[in-house]
């Protein structure tokens, strides 16, 4: 199986950097007496979030801003927003985050840490491939929570394999056939940034998101930056 950008993306981004953290054995099963530490780790991140939101009105901050205009350079469903501005806008709501699932709650806290998209698949459920480029238009997609399909807009940023959409505008809206579960046994954790210094975040991010999976799982995998230079990682 190979991970790949394609280069009608790179068109789009040139200086983007697309982070991979592929980890294998886990067991991502919810041990509810485990729920205090996600809590307390979620809690942090949106701690250190605030750093990123210092400015009002809350779009006027430069990473919501970034994404914003990232966003406008494609096809994209009328409200669509990067992961990363909805985690934030909730820490400037000062919302409260709930645990999920293990994978799900790390890499949560390490996105609002470090301003970053965070975003997650299992492996087992990717058909020949995860691409990330231009969709042709009608590509399958049942979001998380819905019942029917809601497929992909012509010229739109998705992540996608031989059966479909596996991520609609970037990191936005999640499908359930690939989604991390209790059940996930192989993952690829991805972060994405679009200019250096998002990079340079989103590198500090990964090493973290090791750590943490290091402490909880006794695992840290195998982390690799896709670039315009190097834009495939054959798995």
């Amino acid at each position: 199986m190979n991970i790949t950008i394609e280069q009608d993306f790179w068109a789009l981004f040139p200086e983007a950097q697309i982070s991979l953290l592929i980890v294998k054995g886990l067991d991502n099963r919810v041990d509810e007496s485990k729920d205090p530490y996600f809590k307390d780790l979620l809690a942090k991140g949106a701690k250190r979030a605030q750093d990123f939101i210092s400015e009002e009105p809350f779009t006027q901050n430069q990473v919501i801003q970034e994404w914003r205009q990232a966003f406008a350079k494609f096809k994209t469903k009328k409200g669509a927003r990067s992961s990363i501005e909805a985690l934030l806008k909730r820490v400037s709501q000062e919302r409260e985050f709930h645990p999920i699932n293990p994978l799900v709650d790390i890499y949560n806290s390490v996105s609002l840490s470090y301003a970053v998209p965070c975003g997650g698949e299992d492996l087992a459920k990717i058909q020949a491939g995860l691409y990330l480029g231009k969709a042709q238009g009608g590509e399958p997609f049942f979001p998380l929570g819905a019942d029917s399909d809601a497929p992909a807009l012509p010229e739109e940023i998705i992540y996608y394999d031989e059966a479909g959409a596996v991520c609609r505008c970037l990191n936005w809206r999640e499908a359930q056939r690939t989604m991390l579960t209790e059940e996930t046994k192989e993952a690829v954790l991805v972060i994405e940034a679009i200019n250096e210094e998002q990079g340079q975040r989103a590198q500090a991010a990964m090493l973290e998101m090791q750590d943490l999976l290091q402490a909880y799982f006794g695992l840290t995998g195998e982390i690799t930056h896709l670039t315009k230079e190097n834009p495939s990682l054959e798995l």
